[in-house]
């Protein structure tokens, strides 16, 4: 064991299984690193109800860390590179880890996170600095003997941005998790994604969301795995040319960045060889899907739902370019509703908030935490994720706005309550609101609308996004901060976020017209 890796060792010798730009490695490289990391952390002795978490940035040993915990049968948590010290503690704290991976440039952070957490753990890759284990000297001394397989796959723990501030979290959920009674069976079933067979997967999006590192996965289905690190638009095309590139994730804004490339460079590349483009993370603008589709062809296929359910809604290019701007029908076990301010469903085409039941009865689950998990159903085994819609007659959705203050810029989630926590305690501001206002690369951008302290000497705005930027990891940060005279808050103190958004929006349709 791994079984997969050491018979594809013997059937395909001399074939890459995994490369990013600085290294690659053959199956059986694979087999053995695999076999060593597994066996590393089975001989720590984690206990029940710890977990392994990987801080790092895209890499082979980011794979194969993500991996290599799951085939010891532990569950990983993946956590965001771009977080602090404090960020990161707070989710090794909540998910309870025993062992931290970091990489070079999460080493320092990675430290104090684990110090503050009590992870007596630290293993680091690409020179990460002592008191970090060195990876390499880690592996060496562990055993590279066939690993135990019998034991039972745990989910992910995975954290998804909260609105009052700290990520929740949630394991991830049975749609998107093979199962199986042992670990034998989970990666015999990992085998059965419909993208195994379509050629090498490239992964271009950062592996602490789901669907890079589901992607990365499909090593286990014995499909080779290209890559990438930060992304880079030619870098991309010229990947899928030189490793014939089949399958691959990617959000919304990595194709507003590789259609802004000169048609020159665009055209010196062949895409030929992809089979499927799953995209997720956002609402995709109609015609900047269209023209991937004109570029590509018909490989895209669309997935909406969210970390905590899975994908709830599918559509492929067909249907797509038969009803521009859906997200689709309702996947099993989901089924779609749209419901009006007091839960009645409305007729197709009308708006309304759209809503999800799951037939198993699960629906979404915050990990330890029934209050978040009740919130967000609207009755009894009817739960939403925040957006308005509405449904033609054939059961497609389309996604007109969203009720939730949650912000997607870039395919990252982001609640605007983080960057309001923090900026609140500037000296210079007396009331803050954080809204979306679109963003032609990003989809959308968080923007802070200040209410100064004082209004005849009010701070600078510049400032103000530094000031929260020293406290607060940069995505979760407004872009630009704008000064008001007043939010409007009503008589109970409360705002009106969607009015206040409302300007930003109808600004961008006017321009469009």
């Amino acid at each position: 064991m791994p079984r997969f890796a050491a018979e594809l060792a013997r059937l395909r010798p001399d074939e890459t299984a995994l490369a990013d730009p600085a290294r690659a490695l053959g199956w059986g490289e694979v087999d053995d690193v695999l076999n060593r990391i597994a066996n590393g952390l089975a001989a720590l002795e984690i206990p029940d109800g710890r977990r392994v978490a990987v801080f790092a940035e895209n890499a082979v040993e980011t794979a194969l860390a993500n991996l290599g915990g799951l085939i010891a049968g532990l569950s990983v948590t993946p956590v965001n590179f771009h977080l602090t010290a404090e960020e990161a503690a707070y989710i090794l704290e909540t998910a309870k880890v025993s062992v931290l991976f970091v990489d070079a440039k999460t080493a320092d952070r990675g430290l104090a996170a684990a110090q503050i957490a009590g992870v007596p753990t630290v293993i680091g890759w690409h020179g990460a600095p002592a008191p970090v284990l060195d990876f390499e000297t880690w592996l060496a001394a562990q055993s590279g003997a066939p690993c135990a397989e019998d034991h039972p796959p745990r989910p992910n723990l995975l954290f998804t941005s909260g609105t009052t501030g700290r990520p929740k979290a949630v394991e991830l959920p049975p749609t998107m998790f093979a199962g199986g009674a042992t670990i034998s069976d989970h990666l015999a079933a990992l085998g059965q994604d419909p993208r195994a067979p379509l050629g090498k997967h490239l992964v271009v999006g950062p592996m602490y969301h789901t669907g890079p590192l589901s992607g990365a996965r499909l090593l286990a289905a014995g499909t080779p795995s290209v890559i990438l690190g930060r992304f880079d638009a030619e870098a991309v095309l010229a990947a899928i040319e030189t490793h014939r590139i089949g399958t691959t994730v990617m959000v919304p804004t990595h194709f507003v960045r590789l259609l802004a490339l000169p048609r020159e460079v665009r055209a010196k590349y062949d895409v030929s060889s992809l089979q499927r483009v799953n995209h997720t993370g956002a609402k995709c603008p109609v015609e900047v899907k269209r023209a991937m589709i004109e570029w590509w062809g018909p490989v895209l296929v669309e997935a909406y739902g969210a970390t905590e359910i899975g994908t709830t809604n599918s559509i492929d290019s067909h249907e797509w370019l038969a009803r521009p701007g859906s997200v689709g029908k309702a996947q099993p076990p989901f089924r779609n509703l749209v419901l009006d301010e007091d839960g009645n469903e409305v007729p197709p085409g009308t708006e309304g908030r759209l809503c999800f039941v799951d037939e198993t009865g699960r629906g979404p689950i915050y990990h330890d935490d029934p209050e978040k998990t009740a919130v967000a159903y609207v009755k009894p085994g009817v739960f939403t994720i925040g957006e308005i819609a509405f449904m033609d007659d054939d059961g497609y959705v389309f996604i007109t706005d969203r009720f939730s203050d949650m912000v997607v810029s870039g395919g990252v989630n982001i609640y605007p309550a983080e960057a309001e926590n923090v900026l609140i305690d500037h000296p210079g501001v007396a009331d803050v609101a954080c809204v979306a206002a679109p963003h032609p690369e990003m989809g959308e951008e968080l923007v802070a609308l200040i209410v100064p302290e004082d209004p005849a000497a009010p701070p600078d705005p510049d400032e103000v996004i530094a000031w929260c930027r020293a406290r607060l990891s940069t995505f979760k940060c407004p872009r630009r901060a704008i000064l008001r005279d007043d939010l409007g808050r009503n008589a109970m103190g409360k705002l009106n976020k969607r009015a206040l958004k409302a300007p930003f929006w109808a600004a961008e349709k006017e321009g469009a017209a």
